[in-house]
This record gives structure tokens, sequence and C-alpha cells, in this order.
């Protein structure tokens, strides 16, 4: 068995200051789209499994501070998302009226997204991408998030980064209009211009 020795410590004297994380980076419309990427490759993704209590899909949201959650099927693959409009909106309801159930019986599998009502943009292209153009493909689906994904020589299909409309408007400082598709860049530019 190898042996391990201990480091050396040093006696602390005088003003100490604790050590800051550096700002984000300032970003732009024009600063590449991976600059606002959450990048999964760097940061655990917060993900949960279908048959929780959309409570818990809260609860757990809260506690990561993130408005989305990866919905895990048995296989550890992915059978969808939740996000906080999902359980904070009107879809949980209507389930609960359309179902005559308990709003705490209502299961993440009742209200997510599924995988096949989904879509993803790929790395290749985010790798080639402007903030603004993750703006106008967020506002032109009506979506706070969309996913990236990467399949890898052998094939194997991954989710590998997250858009997320909120990161996005804090990391310019600004706020972005829900409302109205920017269909180019000017108008993109006109609209982000008057916020």
């Amino acid at each position: 068995m190898r042996t391990y020795h201990a480091l050396t410590e040093q006696r602390l004297s005088g003003p100490i200051f604790i050590a800051r994380p550096a700002p984000p980076r300032a970003v732009t419309t024009d600063s590449s789209a991976v600059d606002v990427m959450t990048d999964l490759r760097h940061t655990h993704a917060a993900m949960i499994e279908p048959q929780m209590t959309m409570e818990a899909a809260h609860a757990y949201m809260v506690q990561r501070g993130v408005r989305l959650l990866l919905v895990l099927s048995p296989d550890r693959s992915l059978a969808g998302i939740i996000t906080a409009t999902d359980i904070l909106g009107e879809k949980p309801l209507r389930f609960s009226e359309e179902r005559r159930v308990k709003h705490s019986e209502i299961l993440v599998s009742d209200i997510m997204t599924p995988l096949d009502r989904m879509n993803a943009i790929m790395i290749a292209d985010v790798r080639h991408a402007k903030v603004g153009e993750v703006i106008a493909s967020l506002r032109e689906g009506g979506r706070q998030h969309t996913l990236v994904m990467e399949t890898s020589v052998q094939g194997k299909t991954e989710i590998v980064g997250i858009f997320s409309l909120t990161q996005i408007e804090r990391q310019l400082g600004i706020e972005i209009p829900s409302t109205g598709v920017a269909n180019t860049f000017a108008e993109l530019e006109a609209t982000l211009a008057t916020t």
C-alpha cells in the first residue's frame, strides 16, 4: 500500500483575504455562442427521473438554482425536459382538471416535454454561431431553453450543452423581450437596443 505524507501547513497572521472568482466574461450579441452555453462536459447537469413528483422537481430546481431539468429514462438516456414554466404555468392545472388528480400527485412524466417533441442544435453549429443567433433561435421557437448535442465518431449522440435565455440575459446585462420574432440581426439589434 502506498504511503501518503501530510502537506506542510503555515501559521496564518496579518491580513488574509479571500480569493474571488473572476467576474463572468462580458458578452455581446456578436460574442461566440459558446460564451453563453452551459457546457455539460464541465458542469453537472440537473437531472430528475420521470416518476418523481412535479413538486419534488420544483424543489430540486430551486435547490440547484436552475429552471430546467433533464428527465432520464430508466436506462439513463434522455426522456425529455421539464422547465419551471411547465411547473408554474397552466399545464399542471389543466392536467389536474382533466385527470382528476391532486396537484401534489402530478408526476414529472405527466407534464414534461418528451424527447420526440424536442429539438437541439449541433455543437458544430454552435462553435461558429454568435450569441445573437442563439437569441433569435430561442425567440423564434418561443422557448426559454434549447439543448446542444454532439454525435461521436462511434455514432453515440449526447447532450453536451444548454442555452438558457435567463442566463444569456444575465450575461448581456439586459432583458430580452419574449414577444415578437426577430428575423434578422438588424431586427434583433433594434429590439435589444430598445430594452
